[in-house]
């Protein structure tokens, strides 16, 4: 399988005044392209710094991290916003939707940015709020609000579909139907999914799992038949 992001002692550390924070210490993992990745780990443990490495966010203090074979480590900032134009599409735990902007166009604004965007009206019908596109997010319930944002996600057609905790605000029948939104972009489209949470029965639906804590990945696990949302206890 062909790696689509290497991570070679990665490192990053943060100055708190006279503190010198360490959130990531020599990590080395590989992506594969079209796999679905669960980074499992405590609050703390680095998983959102290590996604901020990913997805071209945060820059490394030390070590090499590569998109396709090109260095990001030592990338420009308009290289750096190139990558996450084009190549990522993040999912948050809070929606970060435009209030003021109807479903439509908050899928249309991540669209507008797109080299080779997917149709909006398919990418929400895809998500079950064709009928809802109109509506504004104080319309919507917090599960519709997160599918909206997957939609905005999904519609760029992004290389990596990154997602920081994305049923951690909902509840378990809701967060459901997202983790199956999230698989389904992931074998539909063969696009890369990386989902950070601390909810161990998530990582049983990844191909592989990686274990952080105090900055560091412990393991990484492969699952070889993983399973299907709705098999998991969570």
């Amino acid at each position: 399988m062909e790696s689509i992001l290497v991570a070679k002692n990665l490192s990053k550390t943060y100055q708190m005044g006279e503190v010198t924070v360490s959130a990531l210490r020599d990590v080395n993992f590989e992506i594969y392209d079209g796999e679905f990745v669960v980074v499992l780990g405590p609050s703390g443990s680095g998983k959102s710094t290590m996604l901020n490495m990913i997805g071209g966010m945060d820059q490394a203090s030390e070590g090499e991290i590569y998109f396709r074979g090109k260095a990001l480590h030592n990338a420009t900032d308009k290289t750096l916003t190139q990558f996450r134009r084009n190549a990522i599409g993040f999912v948050f735990q809070f929606y970060n939707l435009i209030p003021n902007l109807t479903a439509y166009e908050n899928v249309k604004l991540s669209v507008e940015l797109s080299k080779d965007p997917l149709d909006i009206e398919m990418v929400l019908n895809e998500v079950e709020l064709l009928d809802r596109s109109d509506h504004f997010p104080s319309q919507l319930s917090g599960g519709q609000q997160q599918r909206v944002a997957i939609a905005r996600a999904i519609a760029k057609n992004p290389d990596i579909l990154l997602c920081d905790e994305p049923t951690g605000a909902l509840d378990f029948s809701t967060g459901l139907s997202v983790l199956n939104l999230l698989k389904k972009f992931n074998k539909t489209y063969k696009k890369t999914v990386v989902i950070i949470t601390h909810n161990a029965g998530i990582g049983k639906i990844g191909d592989r799992v990686f274990y952080i804590k105090d900055g560091q990945i412990e393991k990484v696990v492969v699952n070889d038949k993983p399973l299907a949302p709705e098999e998991v206890t969570w």
